[in-house]
């Protein structure tokens, strides 16, 4: 411990010195400040949140570990984004930390064919805005396509499932957080005509993949506007509604459940889906107001005549498009509530507004 007459370190060379040293406190404070965009990046790479936290963890303790050789040849923050993308390309290629054992829901009523099926299962999970509220407002490089918002979007973040390990990285570090293609061919330890050649198929697959929709037409989070869309459809979900649902939605509309492979495109698949399963029966839905990835979101609990007890049933998250839902991504593993901070189970009384 430091007497109280020496001086704090100010300086990164001496928190390296320090943290070289042995000294824990100087290296806390040297990686601190990168934790939560290092938990995005993971994200960003596995799609789930929880396994980023983990990843994060890993990623700090072989910093620790590894301080001593670091020469500072890279800024601390670099170096920590090569520790933590080869964690999450090496959880990536071994598969340990994809939820094999969890079983895909299984529906109480038949689902209808679907507008179009994926090959693979979906492991993407929602993430919390409360956490990316949490990531310093950095300026990304100048290589950078994508702001924050659109980087954590959900259609973005589904698109990028559709790449192989190494081209979603190269993906992440050039396109969203704006390294130059030295920076990545050092972190992957190859060329850059290789991260060059990456990028560019990683590209033609996003422009394939992503929605063609107007992300500019948002309504800004927050807004008026957004409350009123938001409020319409909260009433028309919960009121088991189709035809007011319907009404809220685009044309082009998309309905996923991930990780199931199945996805309903257009008014009439979507319609026929809700009619046939979200909101048919004598059950009601009850949703608590959260938010996802940047969009409205509600954990989602099914008020049962026969029980006083709200039993959870996944999250939903809204992708608005003007005042039109353009996309509801529906989460059916409720163990995500968790990680906004909701039960399991709600008392009968709740009214969907707090009450």
């Amino acid at each position: 411990m430091r007497g109280t007459g020496e001086r704090a370190p100010r300086s990164t060379e001496e928190l390296l010195a320090l943290a070289r040293g042995g000294d824990g406190e100087a290296f806390r404070r040297l990686v601190e400040p990168h934790r939560r965009e290092l938990q995005v990046h993971c994200y960003r790479v596995l799609g789930s949140v929880q396994d980023a936290e983990d990843l994060v963890q890993e990623t700090l303790l072989a910093a620790w570990r590894g301080i001593g050789g670091f020469e500072g040849r890279a800024s601390v923050r670099t170096w920590l984004y090569r520790i933590a993308t080869n964690r999450c390309l090496n959880a990536l290629r071994d598969g340990a930390r994809r939820p094999h054992e969890r079983a895909l829901h299984q529906p109480g009523v038949p689902l209808p064919e679907p507008s179009h099926r994926r090959a693979e299962p979906s492991w993407l999970e929602p993430c919390p805005d409360v956490l990316l509220d949490e990531v310093p407002d950095l300026a990304p490089g100048p290589e950078a396509r994508y702001e924050l918002g659109e980087s954590v979007s959900l259609a973005f973040l589904a698109a990028l499932q559709e790449l192989p390990p190494r081209q979603r990285v190269v993906l992440v570090l050039r396109d969203v957080l704006g390294f130059r293609a030295a920076e990545v061919a050092a972190v992957l330890e190859t060329t850059e005509n290789a991260v060059n050649g990456a990028l560019k198929r990683a590209r033609a697959v996003l422009a394939r993949e992503l929605p063609g929709a107007d992300r500019e037409s948002a309504p800004l989070p927050g807004s008026p506007r957004e409350r009123r869309v938001v409020a319409d459809f909260t009433r028309a979900f919960q009121a088991g509604d189709v035809d007011a649902v319907v009404a809220l939605l685009t044309d082009d509309v998309r309905l996923t459940m991930p990780p199931l492979p199945l996805e309903y495109r257009g008014l009439a698949d979507v319609r026929n889906f809700l009619g046939s399963v979200s909101l048919c029966g004598r059950s009601r839905h009850v949703l608590v107001p959260t938010r996802a990835n940047g969009q409205p979101a509600f954990g989602c609990y099914l008020r049962d005549p026969r029980t006083p007890v709200l039993h959870a049933h996944g999250v939903l998250v809204l992708t608005l498009s003007g005042d039109r839902v353009a996309a509801l991504t529906r989460f059916v593993d409720n163990s995500l509530l968790a990680v906004f901070g909701l039960p399991r189970s709600l008392r009968a009384g709740w009214d969907g507004n707090g009450g």
